[in-house]
């Protein structure tokens, strides 16, 4: 059968799956929400009338209930997030964290606009941070690691966990790209000593703009507060336990926590719904030659919104990507070193070059930081080779088994054309 990529017809001509889940939803509640807000005229989450009442308390409220913790803050983005969690965990000038070398930008750049330096860390195929490569990097000066769930797949928490145990490390989990996930029956951001999460309009639920921070620990809690708040606390703590610092401005709207307070109701079938997808579509494809998942992809730790498989070369998933996207269904590369992919370390052009915004190279040549790190293309070479052999397919819990059955003749048909190793 010619290929479509040759002229050939093509297996899909209507458009495939929106890559948005929780945005997807969005209707009647969410108008009734937003609307009721506007009704009360009040938009800003701080005035002292009706403080526990608030849009952005409830949301706090309903976030802490659902992933597990005592506290929770939410805040204006998920950068934000990770900023102030850095913070509150005790992360400053000179410290270095460990983060994957497979990770949105923002988690090199939160990092580094407090001072601290990161240490790259390789993936394995479940495309989450190395365990046993995290452990080799770290030195007299690691502080702290930020592990990361990528596209909806949990990271391996019990080794990670078991590692910065015996390092004395603290531990910040980006949940952005796994908003709901779990890990052996626990919710993801419950692990380490701060979870991190995102709602912009990509991930599983959405404010367009928005993210929270949880922790069992009400000092985190409290500095994280005082953080987000350009030092204020007074209308948060029955008793302040840390010193007053100054901070920023991360704080969230009253519209935004009213726009996602009906989708946490909604997350748990939504997620129920994506993982099932995944499990049909790991199904269709079992069996087909010339590819290969990673053992935990369909498991417990993934969350099922993306399907992503790999090839022996790089060639390979080159071919596939532009063959099965002629084909109607988008298919990409993770690592295509033609395109500047903010999710790959090596077109974080900021930390390759160690520039800061003024012309200098802050942190990293400031006294206080007494160690050395180095970046460059072969910083991380096993991660760069994982991705470039991965092919990426979005998914979302509206696929029907029509959409599949496409998916499974797609994907045979290209295959079949692949270019021998």
């Amino acid at each position: 059968m010619k290929l479509a990529l040759h002229g050939g017809e093509p297996v899909r001509t209507r458009p495939w799956v929106s890559k948005f889940i929780g945005g997807e939803e969005l209707g009647q509640e969410e108008r009734e929400r937003v609307l009721r807000v506007l009704e009360k005229k009040r938009i800003f989450r701080y005035l002292p009338e009706g403080l526990d009442e608030s849009e952005t308390a409830q949301l706090e409220k309903e976030y802490a209930r659902f992933v597990g913790t005592r506290y929770a803050l939410a805040v204006n983005s998920g950068t934000s997030a990770l900023i102030c969690a850095l913070v509150a965990a005790g992360i400053g000038p000179g410290d270095e964290v460990l983060i994957p070398a497979y990770t949105w930008v923002a988690t090199a750049g939160a990092v580094v606009s407090i001072g601290a330096v990161p240490v790259l860390c390789e993936i394995d195929e479940s495309l989450t941070i190395d365990p046993e490569d995290m452990e080799k990097r770290i030195t007299p000066y690691t502080k702290a690691v930020i592990v990361v769930h990528m596209r909806g797949m949990s990271c391996d928490m019990d080794r990670i966990m078991a590692v910065a145990r015996a390092h004395d490390l603290r531990v910040i989990e980006d949940v952005a790209q796994a908003n709901g996930g779990s890990y052996k029956g626990r919710r993801l951001g419950s692990f380490g000593d701060v979870g991190c999460f995102s709602l912009q309009q990509s991930k599983v639920i959405t404010t367009g703009e928005g993210g929270m921070v949880v922790t069992d620990s009400e000092e985190i809690w409290q500095r994280a507060v005082i953080y987000h708040d350009g030092a204020m606390y007074q209308f948060r703590f029955t008793e302040r336990k840390v010193p007053a610092f100054a901070g920023q401005n991360y704080r969230l709207t009253e519209l935004q926590a009213a726009l996602s307070l009906g989708q946490i109701e909604k997350m748990p079938e939504l997620i129920k719904a994506t993982r099932a997808v995944k499990r049909r579509a790991l199904e269709v494809l079992a069996g087909q030659t010339g590819i290969y998942f990673a053992p935990a992809f369909g498991s417990e730790r993934d969350l099922g919104i993306s399907l992503v498989f790999y090839t022996e070369t790089a060639e390979q998933a080159e071919f596939l990507e532009k063959a099965i996207s002629a084909e109607g269904i988008p298919a990409q590369r993770i690592y295509n070193p033609e395109l500047n992919d903010q999710h790959v370390y090596v077109n974080w052009e900021f930390l390759m070059n160690k520039r800061d915004p003024w012309g200098g190279s802050f942190p990293w040549d400031q006294p206080f930081y007494k160690g050395s790190v180095d970046y460059n293309a072969d910083s991380c070479p096993r991660t760069l080779d994982i991705l470039s052999r991965a092919v990426q397919i979005r998914l979302n819990h509206l696929i029907t088994d029509e959409d599949l059955a496409d998916l499974k003749q797609a994907v045979a048909k290209t295959v079949s054309a692949m270019p021998t190793s």
